[in-house]
């Protein structure tokens, strides 16, 4: 099965597709600083007939952090984490996408259609931890395996260990926390569909798919993991 849940499961370098994907990676967090730095938010804000005064730019600047880590953890995930091939579909299809919801958060979190500062607060605290602790899931998970597959005697094996053992698929999961925090710094209802959006994909498009491409490879070793580890959320599903 050389393709599942949408992506190619072939190992391969794919330098080019990687490095397209982190420069238009790289274009979205440059637009994200001018927007909040450079004037680009009082743009938008009057093309809406809003005050062309960004009325929470400290909410903003928490934002642009996100998106700095973010980018940071998609720059290991390319050049050391991943292992498979990239396609340009998928480079130009979650290219576009993050652009969207990265611009899209900075846009309504500071405040450019409510036109009024949102204190921080308790919610702030909670939604920046996880950011953070969603972030630790992925990326931690991911290096948990890389770095054991990275032992000869492993290879060809499925790793069950680490985080992965609380969870199938811990990796989705931390994403899907990491965005719901970084959507409730927005203080945005319409922000939460896209970790609402994230979450449905996984559970009923990509993860039924990885665990089909899985159970074809690893075969027995894998069905006993499925069988008494959570899907995706851990002690729960």
């Amino acid at each position: 099965m050389a393709q599942s849940g949408g992506v190619s499961r072939q190992h391969g370098k794919s330098l080019k597709q990687k490095s397209v994907f982190a420069a238009i990676h790289l274009a979205s967090f440059l637009v994200s600083i001018w927007l909040l730095l450079g004037g680009g938010l009082e743009l938008i804000a009057s093309w809406f007939g809003q005050a062309d005064v960004v009325s929470d730019p400290q909410r903003g600047l928490l934002l642009l952090a996100c998106t700095l880590l973010y980018f940071t953890r998609h720059l290991l995930t390319l050049f050391y984490l991943l292992a498979r091939k990239v396609a340009f579909s998928e480079v130009f299809g979650l290219g576009a996408f993050m652009a969207f919801f990265e611009i899209g958060f900075l846009v309504l979190g500071c405040g450019v259609f409510r036109q009024t500062v949102v204190p921080f607060s308790l919610i702030d605290g909670v939604a920046l931890a996880m950011v953070l602790v969603g972030s630790f899931l992925n990326s931690g998970s991911e290096l948990q395996r890389k770095w054991w597959k990275r032992d000869p005697a492993n290879r060809g094996k499925c790793y069950t260990g680490g985080l992965f053992a609380y969870s199938m698929h811990i990796n989705y999961f931390g994403d899907t926390v990491l965005f719901t925090g970084w959507a409730l710094l927005t203080h945005s209802l319409v922000a939460l569909s896209v970790p609402a959006f994230m979450a449905v994909s996984f559970v009923a498009f990509h993860i039924p798919a990885l665990d089909a491409y899985l159970s074809q490879r690893y075969g027995a070793p894998f069905d006993a993991y499925a069988a008494r580890t959570s899907k995706f959320i851990p002690f729960v599903y």
